[in-house]
């Protein structure tokens, strides 16, 4: 359990950093006159290459690598639709500010990025994914 909060709060730091990327890269893209969408793909992409690079290194003690990278490229994807999802919907139906959307949409992409992540990109070599059914 200990291991597993280090991990929380290492990616909560590599994340934070990630997550000004993100909401800075997103309010300046707005700014530019990009839609709030295209802003936020953008934006978010930025931040997962510089999450990464930053995780890989630091929080998962791996080295970072092209098929590593594509991995977690594939698992961000996801967050990017959590993450887009939850801004959009602050904007459009609840009626947020939009920077103020974008970083509730950071926090909620963060937790499920963050177990993913573990269980899935950064599990320790030799580990199996999780099978259905099997007890965790």
């Amino acid at each position: 359990m200990r291991a597993l909060l280090a991990k929380l709060m290492g990616y909560g730091v590599t994340g934070g950093i990630a997550a000004i990327v993100d909401a800075g890269g997103f309010a300046l893209l707005l700014h530019t006159g990009l839609g709030v969408a295209a802003a936020g793909a953008v934006s978010f992409c930025a931040a997962a290459v510089v999450n990464y690079a930053l995780s890989s290194c630091f929080v998962f003690a791996g080295r970072a690598s092209a098929q590593g990278f594509a991995l977690f490229f594939v698992v961000a994807l996801i967050g990017l639709a959590v993450n887009l999802g939850v801004t959009l919907a602050g904007v459009y139906w609840l009626g947020l500010p939009p920077l103020a959307a974008k970083i509730a949409g950071i926090g909620v992409a963060f937790l499920v990025n963050f177990a993913l992540n573990l269980r899935i990109v950064f599990r320790p070599s030799g580990a199996a994914a999780p099978q259905q059914g099997t007890p965790r």
